[in-house]
Order: C-alpha cells, then sequence, then structure tokens
C-alpha cells in the first residue's frame, strides 16, 4: 500500500506559477510510476502529466505541455509539479496518482492508477 499527499495547491492570478508536491509514504521501496490528474467542477478527471519510475522519461498533456513540468525525487519519495503561465483553465483540483511500473511507459489512462491523493485545490483568477 502507498498514501500520497498533495500539498501546494492555492490561488494565483492569470500568468502566474505555483508548484505541487506529492509525498509518499507506505511501500515505497518499489518502483512506482507517477502522474498528476486534474478535475475541473462539473468535467472528467483528465491526465496532466506523467513520469517513470527512473524518472526518465516524462508525458504531458498537450494542454500543459511546455508549461508544466513533472519530477521527481526518489530519494525523498516525492513528486513535483511546477506549473508556469497558468490561466482560469488550469483551475481544478489536482491529484497525485501512482502505479506499480519499473517500465518506461506513461499511461494516461486513470484506471490505470492504483492509489491516489485526497487532491489540492488550484484556482487561477484572471
Amino acid at each position: 500500500q502507498v498514501q500520497l499527499v498533495e500539498s501546494g495547491g492555492g490561488l494565483v492570478q492569470a500568468g502566474g506559477s505555483l508548484g505541487l508536491s506529492c509525498a509518499a509514504s507506505g511501500r515505497t521501496f518499489s518502483p512506482y510510476l507517477m502522474a498528476w490528474f486534474r478535475q475541473a467542477p462539473g468535467k472528467e478527471r483528465e491526465f496532466v502529466g506523467g513520469i517513470t519510475w527512473s524518472g526518465g522519461r516524462t508525458v504531458y498533456a498537450d494542454s500543459v505541455k511546455g508549461r508544466f513540468t513533472i519530477s521527481r525525487d526518489n530519494a525523498k519519495n516525492t513528486v513535483f509539479l511546477q506549473m508556469n503561465s497558468l490561466n482560469p483553465e488550469d483551475t481544478a483540483v489536482y491529484y497525485c496518482a501512482a502505479v506499480y511500473s519499473d517500465g518506461n511507459a506513461v499511461f494516461s489512462n486513470r484506471a490505470v492508477y492504483d492509489y491516489w491523493g485526497q487532491g489540492t485545490q488550484v484556482t487561477v483568477s484572471s
């Protein structure tokens, strides 16, 4: 079992930046693919981006490519999401997710992920 806790959400003006963290605890010695998803009011939860266990590969949704960056520090069991050039359409609850994987694939399908954090609210004002 892995427990995930997101932090760093808040209110930011359009054009601003915000960084999120996801701290993992529990069975963290196993390799996990980590991903960020988000869910806006009245919308489905969507893939934002993911990073392989080694950190060697990242994949992003087209809507955030070039603005968001995912990184991880396995020694600290933490994954990060740096968000730049934010716009009101980025407003959502952001979730961290994990699935056991030591491969090089990044999955955008939320059904693949076994573990989820509680989410953190990001609000971008215009």
